[in-house]
């Protein structure tokens, strides 16, 4: 579609040329990557490259990084009864977040009765007192927060949770899907045990995910079985060109990281105050830290529903929230954790920002917005 403006970033991003080329030449191999032939082990190359590459960007060891086929399966597969540390006995209970991802909330392997949910605050924080309280005088936990919300951009007190996890004997687990490529993310300075990440967040293909484990972690099952691929941890042929086009993103995202994220920032700031600058908008967590190219904001009156069509209409591509509904625009989740009446959280519209979006983009979303607001909030 000619004259489009994307604003739908934390959804999911255009492939990145390095990606596209990536995978061309991975579509061209003819061997599996667990055959020994010289077919095989060219594609085998092409793994573990990507593999090193997705280590490095996090600060794991290549060993420890699992290919799956998207972040939720890597999710469901770090939520595992059973887990150990280098110390310690194995979790237990299930900690989550109320604002966390739905394949997160649904508590992968955890029996419903086993799981607890963790507040979080009016800006849409972790609350950390609540977490001790859930930790207190209970058996090892595995505990999953989000590194940064995919509707709200929300950044959470990773660090400080990891600490009050390991002193309770326990392990984290952190949703890192929406941080990397937007904010720098390293699984050994916030403490993490288990890290999820997905390609197509980052300009690289869709249906590829992974998930990082600390070393030492052990007790990690299986949740394919089969083959004893990516050793052993989960079983079927490696998505060679899916996983060729992950590396390359990874690394185009790494290299441009500082120049994005301060561009991005800059470009969301202006969007910002233009927004609230005009009928009576109001930014959600925006007393919190956040990622640099997200906006979740309303307006008296507003419907998500509506206004998602309007601005659509309008040549302008965002959303209500997340993209993980099937297509529905309903109620967010992660606003009524926040304590925000449902007929607030009906009225929500996320906008974000990537490497390409420019100042003209900008222009154009407030121009559609100004039109919208007069139609929709203004009879």
């Amino acid at each position: 579609m000619p004259n489009r403006v994307y604003l739908d970033w934390n959804a999911t991003t255009p492939l990145r040329a390095e990606a596209r080329r990536a995978m061309l030449a991975a579509w061209e191999l003819i061997g599996n990557p667990s055959s020994v032939h010289a077919e095989g082990r060219e594609a085998r190359r092409l793994v573990e490259d990507a593999r090193a590459a997705l280590a490095t960007a996090v600060g794991a060891l290549p060993r420890n990084v699992v290919f799956t086929s998207a972040g939720t399966e890597a999710n469901a597969l770090a939520l595992s009864p059973g887990l150990r540390g280098p110390s310690g006995g194995p979790v237990e209970r299930l900690l989550v977040s109320a604002i966390e991802h739905a394949s997160v909330l649904a508590g992968g392997r955890f029996p419903a009765d086993r799981m607890g949910h963790i507040r979080v605050t009016r800006a849409g924080v972790v609350d950390l007192d609540h977490l001790k309280a859930l930790l207190k005088d209970r058996p090892p936990s595995l505990v999953s927060i989000m590194v940064a919300n995919n509707e709200t951009g929300a950044l959470q007190p990773i660090a400080e949770a990891a600490g009050i996890v390991h002193e309770a004997g326990g392990l984290l687990h952190v949703d890192a899907i929406q941080a990397l490529g937007k904010i720098a993310f390293n699984i050994n300075a916030v403490g993490a045990d288990l890290a999820t990440i997905s390609a197509h967040k980052i300009g690289g293909p869709k249906g590829i995910g992974a998930l990082v484990v600390a070393e030492g972690l052990t007790g990690l099952e299986p949740v394919l079985r089969g083959g004893g691929q990516e050793l052993n941890r989960r079983a079927g042929t490696e998505n060679v060109p899916g996983i060729a086009g992950f590396g390359a993103a990874v690394n185009a995202a790494l290299q441009a990281l500082p120049e994005d994220t301060e561009r991005m920032a800059t470009l969301r700031n202006r969007l910002e105050k233009d927004l609230k600058g005009f009928a009576g908008a109001t930014v959600f967590s925006e007393d919190a830290e956040r990622l640099p190219n997200t906006i979740l904001f309303t307006a008296p009156g507003l419907k998500a529903e509506t206004a998602v069509i309007g601005f659509d209409l309008e040549g302008i591509a965002v959303s209500s929230g997340s993209a993980c509904s099937s297509g529905k625009v309903q109620p967010s989740h992660v606003l009524s954790a926040m304590g925000f009446d449902p007929a607030v959280a009906q009225g929500a519209v996320r906008l974000s920002l990537g490497w390409s979006t420019e100042p003209e983009d900008i222009n154009r979303a407030l121009e559609a917005w100004r039109k919208l607001g007069n139609t929709l909030l203004r009879g």
